[in-house]
């Protein structure tokens, strides 16, 4: 395996601007390269995205290898796949990451066939054993009742995909110096076998929770759907975004693009309430990284208090009208505005 070496992220863009989880990536590549002592590569593909090479390497990288191509504008499998392939076989790294979006996904499942190599999907952590030089791709299993640490020990690279938010990007920096490798890769758009004939955009409720600063989660501990009226009432007085846990979802409460954890939504707001709900690790996982966790369940043992910043001990049916109240005073005080800075 010696001849592998060197952690590559897959840099995602469209329409000329990185996607998050890619910069998020390469915050947690940058720790895992330092720790085997090898460089940080990003794998840019695009038509037009040379001015890019420079966001990726003041966001940790040292090497950007580039295919810049006007076959590459929009992402297809086949086109992506042929790249990546071939810049694997001839520099052969020994991680390869990639965002765990629809595209991400995709590109990885494809990659991971025709290498011939593992691909643990939706990671929550990344480690590595140095000594092995051993990715620890960990997600949770089993329903979320446990996490499993995976393990790819014999193919190269080592893969997974990573679920956005979970990660932290390194701020930029605009001094920092690295390689960008440009290859040439022969594509033809007659040779493509999808083609894309429009790009159809769809802004959901998902994509303004993912981006929210202030998140009101509720749980079944609010009884029914006439007592989740508390969750949005609270998210209505302190101007916040509202989400739910996967039983709240079944349930019929809110929509599916509102479901936080495993199998849900992936947030990171500034202030995030989670409000009768018990802490399964399905949902911890979406929703650990967020600033400031302030948890309220009657039942003191409920372990969404381990993952709290403060936690409150009560019946959410009372406590939950008294902070509504005390918001409402904060709102008159500040001229009908809650700051959270």
């Amino acid at each position: 395996m010696e001849e592998y070496q060197g952690v590559w992220v897959f840099i995602e863009q469209s329409e000329g601007e990185i996607a998050g989880v890619s910069l998020e990536l390469l915050g947690a590549g940058r720790q895992l390269a330092d720790k085997l002592e090898v460089p940080l590569a990003g794998v840019l593909l695009g038509e037009k995205v040379r001015e890019l090479s420079t966001q990726v390497i003041g966001h940790g990288a040292d090497i950007v290898y580039l295919i810049d191509d006007p076959v590459l504008k929009y992402y297809r499998t086949e086109s992506y796949m042929k790249c990546v392939n071939n810049l694997a076989l001839k520099y052969r790294p020994e991680i390869f990451l990639y965002g765990a979006t629809p595209n991400g996904k995709d590109l990885a499942s494809a990659v991971a066939t025709d290498l011939s190599t593992g691909l643990t999907a939706d990671t929550t952590m990344l480690d590595v054993d140095v000594e092995k030089r051993l990715l620890e791709a960990s997600r949770p299993a089993f329903g979320g009742n446990i996490m499993a640490t995976i393990l790819c020990k014999k193919n190269r690279p080592q893969m997974a995909t990573v679920r956005p938010k979970v990660m932290k990007a390194l701020p930029f920096d605009g001094v920092r110096i690295g390689e960008v490798v440009e290859e040439m890769i022969e594509l033809s758009e007659e040779d493509m076998r999808t083609k894309v004939l429009e790009i159809v955009k769809n802004v959901t409720k998902a994509a303004s929770l993912a981006d929210a600063h202030v998140i009101v989660c509720g749980g079944k501990g609010m009884g029914d759907l006439e007592g989740f009226e508390l969750i949005h009432e609270l998210a209505d007085t302190i101007g916040a975004s509202v989400g739910g846990t996967r039983d709240v979802i079944e349930a019929g409460w809110l929509p599916h693009e509102l479901q936080i954890g495993q199998t849900g939504e992936t947030v990171t707001p500034k202030i995030y309430f989670a409000i009768g709900l018990s802490g399964a690790i399905q949902h911890v996982v979406g929703m650990k990284n967020s600033e400031l966790i302030i948890a309220i369940n009657k039942d003191p043992n409920a372990p969404i208090f381990e993952a709290a910043t403060y936690g409150i001990v009560g019946d959410a049916f009372e406590v939950v009208p008294k902070l509504i109240e005390q918001f409402k005073q904060i709102r008159v005080k500040q001229g009908g505005e809650v700051s959270y800075v």
